[in-house]
């Protein structure tokens, strides 16, 4: 029988022992700032870079306005040509200029929109890597890919 109250008082320690050493601590939840998945923080660091775009596109054309040259008459039609020409062609440039402002515009209002980087004919995510290098695309690589192809077949 002694053998059996030892064994007793040898369990009851061991549950006495458990209970000491099991320490339940509540530690209070702390709200960590939400994490901004990457490829949205991309896509709001090219959100600034063509506001940047768009404001020097708008600064060039009201300074390109102000320095283009009249109709001058020249004595020599050779200058007066030459002087056609130059005016023609700022005038060809501010136009792709005008497109590629509109183009800016219209990402930025995606952006705002969050369908930014949605291809406009599959609807799947554009690769972040294309709207780094083009950000103004609405095509993924292989849609605008295929866009390409057709209009060499129409052109031949």
């Amino acid at each position: 029988m002694a053998r059996k109250q030892s064994t007793k008082k040898q369990n009851i320690k061991k549950q006495g022992t458990k209970k000491q050493d099991i320490k339940v601590s509540v530690k209070p939840k702390v709200k960590k700032p939400a994490r901004i998945p990457l490829r949205k923080k991309k896509i709001q660091e090219m959100r600034k870079k063509l506001i940047a775009q768009r404001k020097a596109l708008l600064t060039e054309a009201v300074e390109a306005l102000n320095e283009l040259p009249g109709q001058t008459a020249f004595p020599d039609l050779g200058d007066q040509a030459t002087a056609e020409i130059d005016r023609n062609f700022m005038l060809k440039l501010r136009g792709r200029e005008r497109k590629l402002l509109k183009k800016i515009e219209d990402a930025i209002e995606r952006i705002d929109q969050d369908v930014f980087g949605i291809c406009d004919k599959c609807g799947e995510e554009i690769d972040i890597r294309r709207l780094e290098a083009r950000p103004v695309t609405t095509m993924c690589i292989e849609c605008k890919t295929q866009e390409e192809e057709e209009e060499k077949l129409r052109e031949k």
